[in-house]
């Protein structure tokens, strides 16, 4: 079982499986645990999924949160793809579930996840991360507090440090 780390840098065992998208012509094949599944397919066939704690949803980095407006509260947990480290879409896609949509529940960045991008994803919103594989998750709490201030305003303080520090 792969780990998770949460953003006060406590390492937990992921309970979640991530249920690829299925090819063309294929069924979504749900396993019997929670699973996250891709955020479109949730949607075309949520009232088979109405009331389930047990199912979440993954978007892919090309992928518009917007098509979740209204129910993302309705999900226990989101995972954001990182299909690379170079690619800073899934950071946007965080801030938007967070600040545009209200989403309060746990999200998570799954992917090529590495320890110096923690701190950054964090800022967005992200709670939990899943490190790709070869990485030692025991170092992620430094990582996570690696910065004692951000300069700029984002989900975890709406004040930028200059103002901060005028009041």
């Amino acid at each position: 079982m792969r780990d998770i780390i949460s953003k006060d840098g406590t390492i937990t065992a992921d309970a979640w499986v991530v249920v690829p998208r299925p090819a063309d012509g294929d069924s979504l094949n749900i396993p019997d645990q929670p699973a996250l599944i891709p955020a479109d397919l949730w949607l075309a066939g949520k009232e088979h999924f109405e009331g389930r704690d047990d199912i979440g949803v993954w978007f892919d980095s090309h992928d518009e949160p917007e098509i979740l407006e209204g129910l993302v509260n309705e999900l226990k947990l989101i995972a954001v793809n990182f299909p690379k480290f170079s690619d800073g879409r899934g950071y946007s896609i965080a801030r938007l579930l967070r600040e545009r949509f209200g989403y309060q529940n746990e999200l998570r960045a799954i992917g090529d996840v590495l320890l110096d991008q923690l701190q950054f994803m964090k800022r967005c919103g992200f709670d939990s991360y899943a490190l790709r594989e070869d990485k030692d998750a025991n170092k992620a709490a430094r990582s996570l507090s690696f910065f004692s201030q951000g300069y700029q305003a984002a989900t975890d303080t709406d004040i930028p440090l200059f103002r901060r520090r005028a009041s």
